[in-house]
């Protein structure tokens, strides 16, 4: 299976999906996305749907409805999950054969960047409502 990616930036869960996805660096795709936004902001879809774009993959977003829910558990889709208290600004998390990489799998116990660890879970964290899928 191939290993997790950890986000650097508190708002990078983003970029290390598309890095999951891709097989790619993780600062590689930072270096295409921006860091800034990466430690103050954050990503929306289209951004990372425009760099997954870049590297040759077609992908789109959308708003899960219930006709879409069932394609969210393919691999290679990645999901934001709706802000919570858990996760107050929303978190990204990608798809793989029996659960979801999480790039800031250990965030509710430590929420300190430097601290981060990546792996995998069997069920999403929250709610997804945005998914981004090979097309």
């Amino acid at each position: 299976m191939q290993k997790a990616v950890k986000q650097k930036h508190d708002f990078g869960c983003g970029p290390a999906c598309v890095s999951f996805v891709l097989g790619l660096d993780y600062d590689k795709i930072i270096k295409e996305l921006g860091a800034t936004k990466a430690k103050q902001k954050g990503f929306y879809c289209r951004d990372l749907v425009s760099v997954l774009a870049k590297f040759g993959y077609d992908y789109e977003y959308n708003y899960i409805k219930p006709k879409l829910k069932k394609r969210i558990y393919k691999p290679g889709v990645i999901v934001f999950i709706k802000r919570d208290k858990n996760y107050p600004a929303g978190h990204y998390l990608a798809r793989v054969n029996g659960g979801w990489m999480d790039p800031w799998i250990n965030f509710k116990k430590d929420d300190n960047i430097k601290n981060a660890r990546a792996g995998f879970r069997k069920r999403l964290p929250g709610k997804s409502i945005y998914a981004l899928l090979p097309v």
